[in-house]
Parts: structure tokens; sequence; C-alpha cells
């Protein structure tokens, strides 16, 4: 007697199990109808998948009906579990709409860019927002403030999953957290594939079929180099209409309908700023400065002396939150002169200077896998701009690589997305700086 094996990959494991048990023992879906008291149109649909969530006791029948052994039978209850959502992990979802995780300190210099992405996914006129940035730009807590906005505005579910941590951390005992892991998972490369492993989109459906009557905020933080599958996400946005997902990652997902979402360094004060504390004090990167100093040093204040070298040491940083707050822990050791002068004097030991070992590498690796991301022509060109300058501007490019408007165009455009130049937009005319880092870290050029 030949065995017929069910090899398409939509159908369950549970569902397979019970044709190949019953197709061993000599069964027609008739038959074993008869012996389990359950129906053959329900046998049916559980062979052929159209129906993945069978109930306890439909399991129990079909494994009596099928005079299954223990481990047998413990296997096939197994298999019905796979994927599946328990009443009471729906039921705390709905009553109780999980927030975005607690944020302890203060957002500086971010009103606008919270203000735009919260607009955006609060009306529906985007579902799909990816933040990008460099490193250190402050991405998880752009969303964390739109995750907060969002919920507190209407207790929108928000449920978060941090890439970065692996599964079965602290929130591994979590099965609502679980099962948005296992959701998001199947969103990227690689996929899950190992024997025995839910079927491709069994963990999509569980997730669905939780959050579908409440459609929440679904965060991922951190996607770094993984390669998004546009058609998973197409299908989780389909069969959830109502779900949002904010992204952060270095670099945009290339998805169908995907709002990549850049997010620039902080505000610097400009150059022409007089020495005056209180016109330098409302740059955002200058107020992260200082919040940050006073943790270390509660009497530091802002003073005329000061200021200005306050200033310079926030421009030397480009703005980027995490190596402000890096170079304000100095202070400790340090005093405002001293702390400018190794910024100044030091570029090669600039990372490693602000950020400390880790924090260093962290930005370094990330500046050389970014750099190394670009063609050859355009991290020539980019060497070629540092030696110019920091600062140029289209006509610029177009000049330097004999490019028209278009090319030399997407060749900026890349630039600023990989986070390696800042834009600037001054008397209606587009500018792009360099990033000290940039030049101080893989170019080796001693900042202007």
């Amino acid at each position: 007697m030949s065995i017929d094996v069910v090899t398409n990959e939509d159908v369950p494991q549970f569902g397979l199990l019970i044709r190949q048990h019953r197709t061993r023992i000599g069964l027609t879906q008739r038959e074993l109808a008869d012996f389990s008291t359950v129906s053959v149109r329900a046998i049916r649909d559980l062979e052929q998948g159209r129906a993945r969530r069978p109930r306890q006791d439909t399991v129990r029948l079909i494994a009596d009906g099928l005079r299954l052994g223990l481990r047998a039978r413990a296997d096939l209850e197994t298999a019905a579990n796979q994927g599946r959502t328990s009443w009471a992990v729906k039921a705390s979802y709905e009553a109780d709409p999980p927030a975005a995780p607690v944020v302890a300190d203060c957002l500086f210099g971010r009103e606008q860019e919270s203000a735009v992405v919260t607009g955006e996914l609060a009306g529906g006129a985007e579902r799909l927002v990816t933040v990008v940035g460099m490193t250190g730009v402050g991405r998880t807590r752009l969303a964390l403030e739109v995750a907060a906005r969002l919920h507190a505005a209407d207790h929108t579910p928000v449920l978060w999953c941090a890439l970065t941590e692996q599964p079965g951390g602290p929130a591994g005992g979590d099965r609502m957290a679980a099962l948005v892991r296992g959701c998001v998972e199947q969103l990227f490369e690689p996929a899950t594939d190992a024997p025995g492993a839910a079927a491709a989109g069994e963990d999509l459906a569980a997730f669905v079929e939780t959050v579908a009557e409440r459609p929440p905020l679904l965060v991922i933080d951190g996607v770094g180099d993984r390669a998004a599958r546009p058609e998973r996400f197409a299908q989780l946005l389909r069969h959830c209409p109502g779900l949002r997902v904010l992204v952060t990652a270095e670099h945009p997902l290339e998805v169908p309908g995907e709002r990549p979402f850049l997010l620039t360094p902080l505000m610097l004060p400009e150059e022409t700023d007089p020495a005056d504390p209180s016109a330098i004090g409302r740059s955002a990167a200058v107020r992260l400065f200082v919040d940050r100093a006073r943790r270390v040093r509660p009497d530091f204040t802002l003073t005329a002396a000061d200021a200005p070298l306050v200033a310079e040491i926030c421009r030397r940083v480009d703005g980027l939150p995490l190596a402000l707050q890096a170079a304000a822990s100095w202070l400790v050791v340090y005093d405002i002169t001293m702390l400018h002068q190794c910024l100044h004097g030091d570029p090669a030991g600039l990372l490693q200077h602000v950020a400390g070992a880790e924090g260093g590498n962290r930005l370094r690796d990330t500046l050389h896998r970014r750099l190394a991301r670009l063609p050859v022509a355009d991290r020539e060109l980019l060497a070629t701009l540092c030696a110019r300058g920091d600062s140029f501007g289209l006509p610029d490019v177009m000049a330097l690589t004999g490019r028209g408007v278009a090319d030399s165009g997407r060749v900026v455009r890349d630039l600023v997305l990989h986070g390696l130049v800042r834009p600037s937009y001054d008397h209606g005319q587009s500018r792009f700086r360099i990033l000290h880092l940039v030049r101080a870290v893989h170019l080796g050029a001693t900042p202007a």
C-alpha cells in the first residue's frame, strides 16, 4: 500500500501528521470520522490546512480514533499547539493594552520629528515607517517617544520587539513577547526552516489572530543588517488592516509601502552665534550636553566664558546624542577647556575618547560598514570632498564627477541616507556637511 505524503508548505504540521497516521493504518477520512466522532469536513479541513486552530477536545478525539500511542499522541498535541495563542493571552492583550517601555530621560530637540512620525501613523497616512540614521543619533529614543504619544492619545497597544536582544532574554517568559518575537522573526532573513519549526507564516497567523480586533503599533527596534522579506510584510499588513509598524534601522528596508524617515543629528549652534550663553543654549545639542554635564557636575552652568567652547565641542561630535552624552560624562575628570582641547587635538582618538572602548568601537564599526556599502566611485568622491572641506553643494559634486543633476543627486542622497553627511538649507540652497567623525575615523583627516 502506498502512502500519500503531503508536501504543501501551506499545510500546518498538525494536518500533515493526521494524514500520515491515517494513511499508515489504512483509514479513509470517513472511517476516521466514524472512529473519532469528528466530522469528515473537519478532518478534511485540518488535513488541507484550511483549519489551523483545532480545539483540544478535537485533538483528543482524533488521537483516540487513530489509536495513537503516548509518544505519537504527544507529538500530535505539540503540533496542534504550534503557533496557537491561548485565550488568556488574547484576553489580557485586549483588556490591558500594553504600552511602550518606560523612559527615564528627557527628549531634546525632537519635537518636530516626533510630531511628524506620530501624525503620519496616527492618521493612517503611513502604515510602515522606518526611522533611519547613524548609530547614536537617537532612533530608539524617537521610537519610544512616538509610541508613548500614540498610547497616551487613544490607548493604542504598543508591541515592542528589540532585535538586539536575544530571544529568551528578560522577556523570554512572557508569552505575548514570545508571540511578537516569533512574528517579527518571520519578517526577516534568515527564515526559520529547521525541521519541526512552524510553517512559513504560522507565527504571522497567530499574531494576527491575537491582535486583529485591536490592531497595535508594532515597533521593531534595531534591525541592523538583516534583510527584510517584502512578501511577509505585505502579508502581515494585508491580514491586519489596522496595524501600524514603526521600524528603527541603519538603512531603509526596501519593501513596498515603506516610508523611510531620515533622523539627522541634533541642531547645532550656528558658528555665527554670539558668545552669549542664552543664544548658544537654545541649540538642542547644547541643551542635551548641559543636561548630561549636570549629572556628573550638578553645579555646571553655561557661562559666557564656557559657551563658545561647549558649542565647539558639540560641533566636533556632530550633534550625535550618543557622542554628546559620552563627551559630557568626561567632565567628571576634565574641565571644559581640557575637554575641548582633547577633542580638537586628537581626531584619531575622537570616538575612543568620547565614547569609551565599547561605544567607540560601535560607532567606528558602523562607519566602516556604511562606507563599505558605497560604490568605489562614491567612496573616492567622499574622500575628495573631505580633502576640499567639510561643506559642499550639489554643483560641487557635478563638477567633480562630471555627472548630471540626476546622477549627482542620487550619490548625495545615498551619502545622506547612510548618515555620512548632514543636509542643511541656508537661504533657500541645499548644502551638505561631512561628519567630523567620518573624516577623523575613516579618512584620517584633521577637522578644520
